[in-house]
């Protein structure tokens, strides 16, 4: 099958050079793996809870005019990414296995790459921004409302938003300078960016050097920026001098610090893992990966956004609302 799509390739002229672009490519990561069924099963799980938790969390910020503040359109923000980068993975992994259909034709691989990338790099940041909000919640607190303004949270959003829409789109289209005129099987269990590249038959330094600068933007910069924000916070949070106001200032972070622990440890354990321990199964690291990619969406919402005291009572108070009014349940605002 491989050698009779290899046989019609769509031929295109980039820079005097021949530029061979095959008609798509075949994911063949993850089908050794024995009871990957189950696996499968299991994945459709958290995408319907991802979804549907996060689509609540939306709601709710939405339609209340209560929360529309700094905070929770950083939140709101967070679940409107989490619901799309699920959706760029989980159920074409779900169709592959169940339907047994591996091709993926060249323009969708490359879809796949950017919103998967750009949405991951936008989920990094989104941890960042809401590190952001601790740091002045806690360092400023008497210029909170001055500072962190729902105008100064959307710039924030919106330059972000623009920056990692436009990196992505600039390194997915370097993949586009490449030829592929040998292997079409992408070894992985999506159209993974490296995975892809290494098929070219020509030079793909430009496109390894942009992958690491991709990497570094997307991961190591939002990390340090929130490691810093928590360094801040905790001088002043033990500047303090009463223990009841430590506690109750740490206790605002716990939430936030597990999404953080939940998204990078899985990815930084699993890239060093896969980078030093070549004995290991080399299908294990893409099953861990998109354990890695596809959990924090979905225990981002129950773990922060639903635990967050007014999201919660809102929510609880939709449920009432739609028990005594069905659909007019968003006639009636509640009162802030």
């Amino acid at each position: 099958m491989v050698n009779n799509a290899a046989a019609h390739f769509l031929m295109t002229v980039f820079n005097d050079s021949v530029i061979i672009h095959p008609p798509g490519f075949y994911i063949i990561g993850l089908q050794t793996l024995p009871y990957i069924s189950v696996y499968i099963i299991f994945l459709a799980f958290v995408y319907v809870v991802t979804v549907l938790f996060n689509s609540l969390v939306i709601y709710v910020i939405v339609f209340n005019h209560c929360l529309h503040t700094p905070k929770f359109m950083a939140v709101g923000n967070l679940a409107v990414i989490d619901v799309i980068l699920s959706t760029s993975i989980i159920p074409n992994m779900i169709k592959l296995f169940l339907l047994k259909d591996n091709f993926v034709p060249f323009n969708l691989c490359f879809v796949q790459i950017y919103v998967h990338y750009a949405f991951g790099a936008l989920e990094s940041f989104a941890l960042a921004i809401l590190a952001y909000d601790r740091l002045i919640a806690i360092c400023f607190p008497l210029r909170q409302n001055s500072i962190n303004t729902l105008r100064s949270m959307s710039y924030i959003i919106g330059l972000i938003w623009c920056f990692s829409l436009g990196i992505v789109a600039y390194g997915t289209g370097l993949m586009t300078r490449l030829s592929f005129c040998s292997s079409l099987k992408v070894f992985g269990y999506f159209c993974d960016y490296i995975p892809v590249f290494t098929l070219a038959c020509n030079d793909y330094t430009m496109q390894w050097t942009m992958a690491t600068s991709l990497t570094f933007l997307m991961l190591v910069v939002p990390f340090t920026l929130i490691c810093l924000s928590y360094v801040s916070i905790l001088v002043t949070v033990f500047r303090m001098k009463s223990l009841d106001s430590r506690v109750k200032a740490l206790a605002t972070c716990t939430e936030h610090v597990i999404l953080v622990a939940v998204f990078y440890i899985p990815l930084i354990t699993i890239y060093n893992i896969s980078l030093y321990l070549h004995f290991i199964d080399e299908d294990l690291p893409h099953l861990s990966m998109s354990l890695a990619s596809c959990t924090p969406p979905c225990v981002n919402p129950i773990v922060y956004s639903l635990k967050t005291k007014e999201i919660r009572n809102r929510a609880l108070a939709l449920d009432g609302h739609s028990l005594e009014n069905g659909i007019m349940m968003t006639a009636s605002p509640l009162v802030c």
